[in-house]
C-alpha cells in the first residue's frame, strides 16, 4: 500500500446470483488493499459488481469463496450476530435513498446510531446536535424528514453515519439523488470529515465526476476490477469545478 496502512484487504472474492436458469459472476476474483484513511471509489455500469462488492465489505452480502480481512478481522469467518456488531460498532452507512426514518426528527435520527454503542440520552443528542450544526443543519434539529430538501435528508444521513466517528465509512451511491452542485457540496462535506477524523471511506457511484474526491478510483467491470486510477493532488477536489471530468484525475 502507498504510504498508507492496510485496513481493509480482499483476496480472491468470488460471488455469483443464479437468476432463472442462469448463473450471474457478480464478483469474480477481486484482490483488493485498502489502507486506512483512503478514500476509494468504485465505479462501473450497473451490473458491474461495484455494488455487490461494497455489501460483500459492509457484511451485507456474504462471499461464495475469498477472504475479506478488516484491521485484521476476517469478516467471512463471522456469524450474523458477530457480523451485526462488527458492523454497529466500526461502521457508518450512506445511502442514495436516505434511509431516514420518517417519523423520527432530524436530532432523533441522527441520535439513533449511538443507542446501539451504550451512549446514554444526554450525550447522545448532544453529539447528534453538535454534528447537525457541523453539517449546516443547526436551524432543523426538529423536523422530520418530509419537512426536509433531499439535500438536507443527505445531510442528516452523512451526520448519522459520522456521529460515531466510524473507523470505516460506506457509501453507496451518495449523490444519486441530488443536483450537481448539491452533490459537490455534500461530497466536498465527507471528504473533510472523513479526513478530520482519519476514517476511511468506500463509495460507489456511477457519477465520474464525484471521483475527483477519491484517492484512488476501482473502475469496474463483469466482477474485475479493470482498471485503478489514482488521484494526483490531494487538494484536486477543492479546486474541480462541476462539469470538469476526467483530465484532471485520469
Amino acid at each position: 500500500m502507498d504510504r498508507k496502512e492496510s485496513l481493509i484487504q480482499v483476496k480472491d472474492l468470488h460471488k455469483s446470483f443464479t437468476m432463472g436458469k442462469e448463473e450471474v459472476h457478480a464478483l469474480d476474483g477481486v484482490d483488493l488493499d485498502i489502507g486506512k484513511g483512503e478514500m476509494v471509489c468504485l465505479l462501473g455500469p450497473s451490473g458491474s459488481g461495484k455494488s455487490t462488492l461494497l455489501n460483500a465489505l459492509a457484511g451485507l452480502e456474504r462471499p461464495n469463496k475469498g477472504e475479506i480481512i478488516i484491521g485484521g478481522i476476517h469478516l467471512e469467518k463471522l456469524d450474523e450476530e458477530e457480523i451485526t456488531l462488527f458492523r454497529s460498532l466500526n461502521v457508518g452507512f450512506v445511502f442514495q435513498s436516505y434511509n431516514l426514518i420518517p417519523t423520527l426528527t432530524a436530532l432523533e435520527n441522527v441520535s439513533l446510531g449511538l443507542i446501539l454503542k451504550g451512549v446514554d440520552k444526554k450525550t447522545r443528542e448532544e453529539a447528534a446536535e453538535e454534528i447537525l450544526i457541523r453539517v449546516g443543519l443547526g436551524e432543523r434539529l426538529h423536523h422530520r424528514p418530509k419537512e426536509l430538501s433531499g439535500g438536507q435528508q443527505q445531510r442528516v444521513a452523512i451526520a448519522r453515519a459520522f456521529v460515531g466517528k466510524p473507523v470505516l465509512v460506506f457509501a453507496d451511491e451518495p449523490t444519486g439523488n441530488l443536483d450537481t452542485k448539491t452533490s459537490f457540496e455534500v461530497m466536498g462535506l465527507m471528504k473533510t470529515m472523513m479526513e478530520e477524523n482519519h476514517q476511511t471511506m468506500v463509495m460507489v457511484t456511477h457519477d465520474e465526476e464525484m471521483t475527483v474526491f477519491a484517492d484512488r478510483t476501482l473502475h469496474m467491470r463483469d466482477g474485475k476490477i479493470e482498471k485503478v486510477v489514482h488521484r494526483h493532488s490531494p487538494d484536486e477536489y477543492n479546486k474541480e469545478e462541476p462539469g470538469h471530468k476526467e483530465d484532471s484525475h485520469e
